[in-house]
């Protein structure tokens, strides 16, 4: 995925009631590397992967760039916040000219059932309309992931499509401006 384009980075941390989303720091890595090895996390994104392996992959500080928000709760990361701009080859691209950016969520499963993914998810496209306020916001995810597509219309995303893609269907919306 390519980055935002013309919008500054690093924001400064945007808070809300509980949250903070900031940066990755090197006191992250631990949990970057407990959120992609998390058989629970891996459910509907094509599986785990083993720990050794982002043991090794894993930078001391996590890599930075522009679009990922690291979610922090009282100094911990419990999840992480991306808007990134869609490939133009992926499935369910659907508007030409917009609504290229795709929210993407990963929580730690300890921070589930809280509503810490939709308060973080608000805060960034929030943050998103400031920037970049006329572009829609694109969101997939397998039909079968239930929390992600009760999220999907609780931050206001409507069905453009569906369609299979890793031997699951997937449900594409957008989020007008």
């Amino acid at each position: 995925m390519a980055d935002l384009g013309p919008v500054d980075w690093p924001p400064a941390p945007i808070r809300t009631e509980r949250l903070v989303l900031r940066e990755p720091e090197a006191r992250d890595r631990a949990a970057f590397i407990e959120l992609f090895a998390s058989s629970e996390v891996g459910a509907y994104i094509g599986g785990p992967r083993p720990q050794d392996e982002l043991e090794r992959a894993v930078p001391e500080v996590p890599r930075r760039r522009p679009g990922l928000f690291v979610v922090d709760l009282d100094g911990a990361m419990i999840g992480m916040v991306t808007l990134d701009r869609r490939d133009a080859e992926r499935p369910g691209h659907v508007l030409p000219d917009a609504g290229k950016v795709g929210l993407g969520y990963l929580f730690l499963p300890t921070a589930w059932g809280h509503g810490y993914a939709v308060e973080a998810c608000a805060a960034a496209l929030d943050w998103f309309a400031g920037v970049l306020p006329d572009e829609p916001v694109v969101l997939c995810t397998q039909t079968a992931n239930d929390r992600s597509m009760r999220l999907a219309a609780k931050l206001g995303f409507t069905e453009a499509e569906r369609f299979e893609e890793y031997g699951a269907e997937q449900w594409f919306g957008v989020r007008l401006p």
